[in-house]
């Protein structure tokens, strides 16, 4: 038979304070360790010891690598797609940061069906398989680097994006032939260049003339950019956000001011 709140119990009490941690004074009825010795003994415990262990919440969604961009919405809504990395990627590979994208897709509307949109500077592929995922027809992704081309084009196989087109070259090059070639022929033009490139108004001056009548052209940049270069170079500022050190622009062409 057991004694649970007998003679026994009383025991082990005793056994507990006696031999335990912190020695039991019974004439003074507490501990009798030193505040030296027990802080020597909580440092000798190991930390992690007494930190708890962080769980995710239920229902939370999973973390995002540092190597993985998130697709925000759309059919591959949650997809993280792996980021290229290692020789011939160049340094400083940023992408678009996911509430910049969000945002920005909030100001388009979110259903871009029917659209024809052009990546310049495709880099991660961000914002071109965003655009995709959101039912774009046709997205030019356009990147100088081989070693991101091999990846855009593997994650392009990986997805199915049949409206996905990626091509290596330059941005002022094809900006200058598709004018030629393909004036007012997009609805979207998503320029994204390394922050210290000098030729943003080159690239502006070129992509005017390939919007459609009410089209918008996305400038992300370092800098927020004031309405008088703007409108020099024949823009005006719809939208603006700034999000750390990225300043989101989404332009519209001045003679398509409300």
């Amino acid at each position: 038979m057991y004694d649970f709140g007998g003679q026994d119990a009383a025991k082990s009490r005793q056994m507990a304070l006696s031999g335990g941690l912190f020695p039991y004074d019974r004439g003074m009825g507490r501990s009798a360790m030193s505040l030296e010795a027990i802080n020597a003994s909580l440092r000798a415990r190991p930390a992690d010891a007494a930190r708890p262990v962080a769980r995710p919440a239920k229902g939370a969604p999973a973390q995002r690598g540092a190597g993985q961009i998130r697709i925000i919405g759309g059919q591959w809504r949650r997809r993280l797609l792996p980021v290229a990395a290692g020789p011939g990627v160049p340094p400083g590979l940023r992408p678009t940061p996911d509430r910049v994208r969000e945002t920005l897709f909030n100001w388009l509307g979110q259903d871009l069906g029917g659209w024809h949109c052009m990546d310049l500077c495709a880099g991660t592929g961000a914002l071109g398989f965003e655009a995709a995922s959101r039912g774009a027809a046709r997205v030019l992704m356009l990147e100088q680097h081989a070693a991101l081309v091999k990846q855009l084009r593997q994650l392009q196989t990986t997805l199915q994006a049949d409206a996905v087109q990626v091509r290596q070259g330059d941005a002022l090059t094809l900006l200058r032939d598709l004018a030629r070639q393909q004036p007012a022929s997009q609805d979207l033009i998503l320029l994204d260049p390394p922050y210290e490139a000098d030729w943003y108004g080159q690239a502006l001056q070129l992509a005017l003339p390939l919007l459609r009548a009410g089209g918008y052209l996305y400038l992300e940049a370092g800098r927020a950019w004031d309405e008088a270069e703007l409108q020099a170079l024949g823009w005006q500022c719809w939208r603006h956000l700034q999000a750390g050190a990225v300043h989101a622009h989404l332009l519209r062409p001045l003679q398509a001011a409300d």
